[in-house]
């Protein structure tokens, strides 16, 4: 139904935390003690090889790409903003021609500049087409050049005709290929082609990346980086666990769902600095809250105490509880308090205190559960359109991105808070691209017994003949558009800092993870992400 109606099905609280007895885990490094002096010189050694390719026109931004793909890009921002910075003035002055590069440079080029917000034009593949307008048909036959080709793609906006052809005629070429390419050529493909880097957390493939960039200086530190990140989530784990705990919902609510180390999955892909650590202890506390209330929207209350609880959100009065019922009020609470805790945290870090703001998206939000629950209990059954609008807010996206703008600093004030308002759009496409992964998911959600609506029941049913499937690929495409309106949205000039928009995208690649069932029901890809982040 939201943010919350994904890793129903997964039971990974034995699998991460360390028993009482014992740790229940397979052994990890002991950083602190065995490493942190060569892990020191290794930061060192990587931020020298950045200064020494610097000025060459093609090396310095192929190191930038290696250190995303290793996780190990925060180390070195300050050398990454000005290798771009300086790469992109000599394309846009006409000092780097593209006519002497190949498909694979003016690719990986075009994508690692628009990733981090340069704007450069689709116009630079056009010297691969024929003048029919056909990609060359030597190109077909180039590997690495159709990859990267196809990974540039993902990067497109509205309107970039060039940059759709380019993905069709990348990865159909490279799926005729596959047959033909030897094992280990077979397995990158088929893993660009199903994980592209643009829409799949970085974390999520580094071990794949440390073991090709294996034996270089940047590999090994991406090997203690990850050990180290490795620990580092699993002690935020048991905090996690033990603040869950304390809280007590659990025990007053034991229809709603207690989750903690899924919810967790969220802020930590989201927040993936290891230096965030504070924010992805604070991020959890609204998506925790943002499930129990779903719950009870979904199956726990009755359509007048829902009325009342939402009332009670909007009023904002500890002393308006009083017609709730107990385990409706303890919720109320919660929410107050966290909400209240939250916003004096950050108040005292930044000066700026959000609570008015984060508020409001606690009221959107209910008033959005309310209307939901009105019309199942009065047996109405909105058009794709309606329901479609008001699930956008019913996603709970709004709620965390709210969340996430005031966590990570990006407010000192009224008038640089208020650009969170003001700019929704990035909050809007995320909240698309949750919603429809959702609900292309929600019928196999099996542990859900709640009354979620679903966007695909409603497209089919108001358009008679429409298969599932057909359905299916009418979202897909949904989301696919919505890729394109984010991608412009995350381009500078931009009002947001570039930490937050890494934030939003980060949660926008997680969805799928989330929401991408097998036949059987599971989730095979939220699983290896699991083992290989513990």
């Amino acid at each position: 139904m939201a943010i919350n109606n994904s890793v129903t099905q997964l039971n990974i609280h034995q699998s991460i935390v360390p028993s009482t007895k014992g740790d229940s885990l397979p052994r990890k490094i002991n950083f602190k003690i065995e490493q942190p002096i060569k892990y020191s010189q290794q930061v060192e050694e990587v931020r020298n090889l950045l200064k020494h390719v610097e000025g060459e026109p093609l090396k310095p931004v192929d190191m930038v790409d290696v250190l995303h793909k290793l996780c190990i890009n925060h180390h070195f921002e300050e050398e990454i903003d000005s290798i771009l910075k300086t790469h992109y003035t000599k394309i846009s002055n006409g000092h780097v021609s593209n006519h002497d590069q190949s498909l694979y440079e003016v690719s990986c080029n075009f994508r690692i500049l628009r990733q981090e917000g340069y704007y450069v034009p689709a116009d630079v593949f056009a010297r691969f087409k024929q003048k029919n307008g056909i990609f060359l048909e030597e190109m077909a036959e180039d590997v690495k050049g159709l990859m990267a080709l196809y990974e540039a793609s993902q990067l497109s906006i509205e309107g970039e005709r060039i940059l759709e052809e380019a993905a069709d005629f990348s990865s159909h070429a490279l799926k005729e290929m596959m047959p033909f390419l030897d094992e280990d050529e077979a397995i990158i493909v088929k893993n660009t082609l199903e994980h592209s880097y643009e829409r799949t957390p970085s974390t999520f493939m580094v071990k794949k990346f440390i073991k090709h960039y294996s034996g270089t200086t940047m590999s090994q530190l991406a090997e203690m980086e990850l050990a180290k990140l490795q620990a580092l989530h699993r002690t935020e784990v048991t905090q996690i666990s033990r603040w869950w705990t304390e809280l007590g919902l659990a025990e007053e609510l034991k229809l709603a769902r207690s989750q903690p180390l899924n919810w967790y999955l969220w802020p930590m892909t989201s927040l993936a600095d290891p230096s965030l650590s504070e924010q992805r202890l604070e991020l959890i506390k609204p998506i925790a809250l943002i499930f129990i209330i779903d719950d009870i929207f979904d199956i726990y209350g009755t359509l007048d105490e829902l009325v009342l609880f939402t009332e009670a959100v909007i009023r904002w009065d500890i002393n308006s509880l009083e017609r709730l019922p107990y385990h409706l009020r303890i919720c109320i609470e919660a929410l107050y308090n966290i909400t209240r805790e939250i916003s004096d945290k950050i108040y005292k870090k930044y000066g700026f205190n959000p609570i008015e703001y984060l508020k409001r998206t606690w009221i959107n939000l209910c008033e959005a559960f309310l209307v939901e629950a009105k019309w199942f209990a009065s047996g109405h059954l909105p058009n794709a359109d309606e329901y479609f609008r008001n699930g956008i807010v019913s996603s709970g996206a709004e709620v965390v991105t709210v969340h996430m703008f005031f966590l990570l600093g990006c407010a000192t004030n009224e008038d640089s808070a208020t650009i969170i308002k003001d700019n929704p759009g990035i909050t809007f496409c995320l909240a698309k691209i949750l919603r429809l992964w959702d609900d292309l998911g929600s019928a196999k959600d099996e542990n859900q017994d709640g009354h979620d609506g679903s966007y695909v029941t409603y497209y089919m049913r108001e358009n008679e003949g429409c298969s599932l499937e057909n359905a299916h690929g009418h979202v897909m495409s949904m989301i696919s558009n919505t890729w394109k309106q984010l991608n412009k949205e995350c381009l500078s000039p931009n009002k947001f800092s570039s930490p937050f928009i890494k934030a939003c995208l980060n949660l926008a690649r997680m969805v799928p993870m989330m929401y991408n069932y097998d036949e059987n029901h599971s989730l095979p890809l939220l699983k290896d992400y699991i083992n290989s982040m513990f």
